[in-house]
């Protein structure tokens, strides 16, 4: 389980202290304080800060746009307007951090976002735990045929049961060794810095991750896409439950314009105003790319 007894214990104390404050809080934020929201099979999300709220950004906004906007315009209104419109600097007013426990390769993936504040648990100096990350067998998968990043069918039978079984192996003959090598039970022991390179990508590490909204929404904008690997997917979608109760205005923009919106390019516009005028269009005669096509009757729906 994700969660020890432990670790259950310092977080319902954590939950137990209240603070008197003067700045913005939410309610929705207030609940998930410190809370663990599991994820994968030994993964978590926790909130351990926030600041500011939808009103922080309209705040920030208004400033820049000068006095008179507020009797103008909602602040769900202003909101919606500075996500279509690509405005950024309002959403960096609101900041979170977070305590994430990961997979060593989903961390690896999650930190090419070099637009937050991380520090990581340190192997030089602390023992890592026996904790590896093994799919479930609904998420063994061959390689996609058309994307060489990706996914296609799910393994069956034996050949899902023996890839299992190698992962399984693998993890615990690895973490075996990294124990024999560290102890100092008639031996010096190695170095723990050096006998972290033999434990395997799926072991788990823990990190806390300081990020400002605009870059947060660029992250699940990303890592929420249906196109995303799972393993890391999955900690967006529970981030994304977060900031839903959080900022729900903001949120609410940015579902509807980023998560369930779509960008076209030129040719891709003009094609849907020729489909439009009633011509047929296809690949052939459209300019793109086998590669493009696909995806633009992915937007539209062919």
């Amino acid at each position: 389980m994700p969660i020890s007894a432990d670790q259950q214990q310092e977080i319902d104390a954590q939950r137990a202290q209240s603070n008197q404050t003067m700045r913005a809080t939410v309610p929705g934020m207030e609940a998930h304080l410190y809370t663990a929201h599991e994820v994968l099979d030994h993964g978590f999300i926790r909130v351990i800060d926030y600041m500011g709220d939808d009103a922080a950004i309209c705040q920030a906004a208004r400033v820049s746009y000068g006095r008179g906007t507020k009797s103008v315009q909602n602040d769900t209104g202003l909101i919606r307007y500075l996500m279509r419109h690509w405005h950024s600097t309002p959403f960096e007013m609101c900041e979170i951090k977070l305590h994430v426990k990961l997979p060593v390769f989903v961390a690896r993936q999650w930190i090419r976002h070099r637009t937050a504040n991380v520090n990581e648990y340190s192997a030089r100096y602390s023992i890592l735990d026996r904790e590896f990350y093994i799919p479930a067998p609904e998420h063994i998968n061959a390689q996609s045929v058309v994307n060489n990043q990706g996914r296609g069918q799910a393994l069956q039978g034996e050949e899902a049961a023996r890839v299992l079984e190698i992962l399984k192996a693998d993890s615990t003959r690895c973490y075996d060794n990294y124990e024999s090598m560290i102890s100092d039970e008639g031996q010096d022991g190695l170095a723990r810095e050096l006998a972290r390179m033999n434990l395997p990508a799926n072991i788990y590490t823990q990190w806390y991750w300081k990020v400002d909204l605009h870059n947060l929404f660029h992250f699940l904008r990303l890592r929420a896409d249906k196109h995303a690997q799972y393993e890391i997917r999955v900690y967006a979608d529970a981030m994304c439950k977060v900031v839903a109760d959080w900022v729900p205005a903001a949120y609410g923009a940015f579902e509807d314009y980023r998560l369930g919106g779509a960008q076209l390019s030129g040719r891709a516009l003009d094609c849907v105003r020729r489909m439009l005028a009633g011509e047929e269009v296809t690949q052939e005669n459209s300019g793109m790319s086998k590669g493009e096509w696909r995806e633009f009757e992915g937007v539209i729906g062919g």
